[in-house]
């Protein structure tokens, strides 16, 4: 449907041209969290940027089916309920709750299907048997495995070979495996712990066969896209497609895309270093648009580092773009007639064909953003400190109708202009350390030295508030507003 777009496939290691299984269809599986705590932003890298590829993919007039799963059931949760003295269900459960309390505060649409491994147990008990059946795995003490030398191409998604990933491998004493490199299918649920009947016992399924089972019901045997991050290529996604090929004869996945991790100041984000970030908190503490613009900003196959100077920088950031919004909205409200202005028109288009280049090599969104700022630039050289004319309300008109599209792939801009510059102000006053009492202070003080006249003291203060980093601007109406002084030729 569309040549132009072009990915970067796992597989192949290389970027292809963009095709489907279905004209004008794209099936799209991603790989959710297990539920078992609160998600850190590493976590909500995948979220961001799969819906930024739904979204860019709509854009291409594509049908887009998302499939973003639940791992509900794991040692993980069950470990957890028995420190919690919880069922499992209950744990799984809750933390889906709170999960999908912060995807709602992305503000970004939710995928098609957001299945839960526990409602589709009878279709792995299924999918298990069959590759029982044809040889490709086996049942040995309450366990099945999948027997990975039954597959020939183990490995061709990770580039590991099964000979060197052998040495060194030391067999468990007792173990129920004939080769240490065979993984679990379906294991035993001992005592309390949460299970279902099957042909081999009580239990409950491994890990990488929910996703192939849930993949397939709901998608079918081979999909356009398989998503996640890059931690889960090596062994989940390379298992799901050894077992789903191995059942159903089929390519499993014709891309895999992968979203690399987040750091925090260079370091990998882990417990015992203690520089997890929650996104809740995160969210609570700045706001869902900072950590998405964060996000997307940094290409998705490169690791983002995540440190103070990142965030500062896009909080800037979004102040630059939310003022010109702000000034946009002022300025259509100030004029009634418009009048077209060719020039502009023809910027509009340029700026949306290079967009479309830089998205279609790859979700190229860094340079998606340098687009995002020359159109800024270009309205702030056209619009600020201008006479409010017909042309400049068709100048201002296009340039919100610009932000507000390309802003929906994006996921941004979509907040209220005044209110988010002002919530934006205050964080970027906070991150300097500058208390607001003590502004509004000097503010005060300034404005009663101008009303007695003391202009020498006036002009001292404003010089003071200036060297904080902060402008004031004296409004017609007497009140003075501030804000943190951000360089807008920087963009």
């Amino acid at each position: 449907m569309n040549k132009n777009l072009k990915l970067f496939n796992s597989l192949s290691k290389e970027k292809e041209v963009f095709y489907t299984n279905k004209k004008g269809n794209v099936s799209m599986y991603v790989c959710g969290p297990t539920v078992y705590n609160l998600l850190h932003i590493g976590n909500f890298r995948g979220p961001i940027f799969f819906n930024l590829v739904r979204n860019w993919l709509e854009h291409l007039k594509y049908k887009v089916k998302y499939v973003y799963n639940y791992t509900d059931i794991d040692d993980k949760i069950i470990n957890k309920a028995k420190i919690e003295k919880l069922d499992a269900k209950i744990i799984s459960q809750k933390y889906i709750v709170e999960f999908e309390k912060d995807y709602a505060s992305l503000k970004i649409p939710k995928p098609s299907f957001t299945p839960k491994c526990t409602d589709y147990i009878d279709d792995i008990i299924i999918f298990i048997s069959e590759l029982i059946d044809n040889n490709f795995a086996y049942y040995n003490n309450g366990h099945v495995f999948f027997s990975i030398k039954k597959f020939d191409n183990y490995g061709k998604l990770s580039g590991k070979k099964v000979d060197d990933l052998l040495v060194g491998h030391r067999v468990k004493i007792n173990d129920n495996k004939k080769n240490p490199l065979d993984f679990v299918l379906w294991k035993p649920s001992n005592g309390n712990d949460p299970g279902w009947e099957s042909l081999w016992g009580y239990g409950r399924p491994g890990w990488h066969i929910e996703c192939s089972a849930m993949s397939s019901k709901l998608l079918g045997s081979n999909i356009d896209i398989h998503g996640g991050g890059i931690d889960l290529l090596f062994p989940h996604h390379e298992n799901e497609i050894a077992q789903s090929e191995s059942r159903f004869k089929t390519n499993f996945s014709n891309f895999w895309v992968h979203n690399n991790l987040i750091n925090f100041d260079n370091q990998k984000m882990s417990k015992s270093l203690g520089n997890i970030i929650k996104a809740r908190d995160f969210i609570t503490d700045y706001n869902s648009e900072i950590l998405k613009i964060l996000i997307l900003s940094v290409h998705y196959r490169s690791v983002l580092n995540f440190n103070e100077s990142q965030i500062n920088n896009s909080i800037t950031n979004l102040i630059k773009i939310y003022s010109s919004i702000n000034l946009a909205d002022s300025i259509i409200i100030k004029q009634k007639n418009q009048k077209e202005d060719l020039d502009f028109k023809n910027f509009v288009h340029r700026s949306e064909e290079k967009i479309c280049e830089f998205m279609n090599n790859d979700f190229n969104t860094p340079g998606f953003f340098s687009i995002i700022f020359d159109f800024i630039r270009r309205f702030n050289l056209l619009a600020v400190n201008k006479k409010v004319t017909p042309e400049l309300k068709y100048i201002s008109l296009s340039f919100l109708s610009f932000i507000k599209k390309y802003g929906k792939i994006l996921g941004l801009f979509s907040e209220n202009s005044s209110e988010f510059l002002s919530e934006l102000n205050l964080l970027l006053l906070k991150n300097k350390n500058i208390s607001i009492t003590h502004l509004e202070e000097l503010i005060s003080k300034r404005n009663k030295a101008r009303k007695e006249k003391n202009y020498k003291l006036s002009d001292e203060i404003r010089n003071k508030i200036f060297e904080l980093g902060i402008e004031i601007k004296d409004e017609p109406d007497g009140l003075t507003k501030w804000s943190v002084r951000v360089d807008f030729k920087k963009i």
